[in-house]
């Protein structure tokens, strides 16, 4: 099994910037790709970013050009900054992965707990 743990959320103001971080543990070798996702209440949950073995990367138009996704294999870490903050960026953000084959089907799991980021003035 893989556990997730997130970190790095808070209160920031519109414009502000955070750097959120995942850790991941346990069995690391079934990950191919890692990805953020996000839950505002009354929505569900949806992707962000994904990175890839590869190195290949996605974004939601939303958040192009503004975020930032990066992985350090070496302390089994992900990242994930956040430029340019809008109140529409407030939501838990959830760190998942998936091996090869889920990867291909765009479905990610075994999230962590999530971390808040709240922006408002």
């Amino acid at each position: 099994q893989v556990q997730l743990v997130e970190s790095g959320g808070g209160l920031v103001q519109p414009g502000g910037s955070l750097r959120l971080s995942c850790a991941a543990s346990g069995s690391i070798f079934s990950i191919y790709a890692m990805g953020w996702y996000r839950q505002a209440p009354g929505n569900q949950r949806e992707p962000v970013a994904t990175i890839a073995d590869s190195g290949r990367t996605n974004y939601a138009a939303s958040v192009k050009g503004r975020f930032t996704i990066s992985r350090d294999n070496a302390k089994n870490t992900m990242y994930l900054q956040m430029n340019s903050l809008k109140p529409e960026d407030t939501a838990v953000y959830y760190c998942g992965f998936a091996d090869y084959s889920d990867y291909l089907r765009g479905h990610f799991h075994s999230w962590g707990q999530g971390t808040q980021v709240t922006v408002s003035s």
